[in-house]
């Protein structure tokens, strides 16, 4: 496997932070290059759909409204999460030919979650692989993960809550329609929960669970301002 390259950047606003995940996908997958190891964290509460995810279902809209919450859509799979301090954010930017497991959905969730809870039992040793795409200290979520597929790439992106509370995600999401057998219908309050790390250390874990190097290189820029016209535009269409 070809090293990664690791990209420690936040942008300023939360569609931009979207919108670089998707600019390295495309750019890995037309032109090809090193796969990327970003890791972010945003310093505004922000609310993620999932691309099929409804904004009636799983958001409270007013909450969100009174408090100048943005709502916005990714391109990936996966349920509505809601992100900002506290909540880091890491993106797997990878070719499909890298490693086997990457072939299909599930062999890629279990590949690079069990390699994450790995480096994540430095501190919580009961970190493990749970529902489809989740990772939970015992019976608590603390992770949850979505991919996007091209022809040619991967993009694998996820959260860890290390100091966002429960409170915090109720107040602006609803009790989710879907949801992983292991919850067992618990409210966010009694499903979420964090993980006692500084966020630079878990950052340091996870690029040296996969041997991250620092990029040498810029991010691409070019692909910035088409990105962020797509989160928009699917922003937009959502309600």
């Amino acid at each position: 496997m070809p090293a990664l390259r690791l990209l420690d950047l936040t942008l300023s606003l939360p569609v931009e932070n979207l919108a670089l995940d998707e600019a390295l996908l495309d750019e890995l997958d037309e032109r090809g290059g090193d796969p990327v190891l970003r890791l972010w964290e945003s310093d505004c509460v922000f609310v993620v759909l999932g691309r099929a995810s409804r904004v009636a279902e799983d958001v409270d809209l007013p909450a969100c409204e009174r408090d100048g919450v943005s709502i916005l859509r990714r391109a990936s799979g996966g349920g509505t999460v809601l992100q900002g301090p506290g909540c880091l954010s890491y993106a797997f930017v990878l070719p499909l030919d890298w490693h086997p497991d990457l072939a299909d959905i599930r062999t890629t969730n279990r590949f690079m979650l069990e390699r994450i809870a790995t480096a994540l039992r430095e501190w919580e040793p009961s970190t493990t692989f749970r529902g489809i795409s989740d990772l939970a200290i015992g019976e608590m979520k603390i992770s949850g993960n979505a991919q996007r597929r091209t022809k040619n790439a991967l993009l694998f992106h996820g959260t860890i809550l290390h100091g966002m509370s429960a409170d915090l995600v109720a107040r602006y999401l609803k009790h989710p329609s879907r949801q992983p057998d292991y919850r067992l219908d618990r409210p966010h309050r009694a499903f979420l929960w964090t993980i006692t790390a500084p966020p630079q250390a878990i950052k340091h874990a996870i690029a040296s669970a996969w041997n991250a190097l620092p990029m040498d290189c810029t991010w691409p820029t070019t692909r910035m301002p088409h990105a962020i016209e797509a989160v928009l535009a699917r922003s937009q269409e959502m309600y």
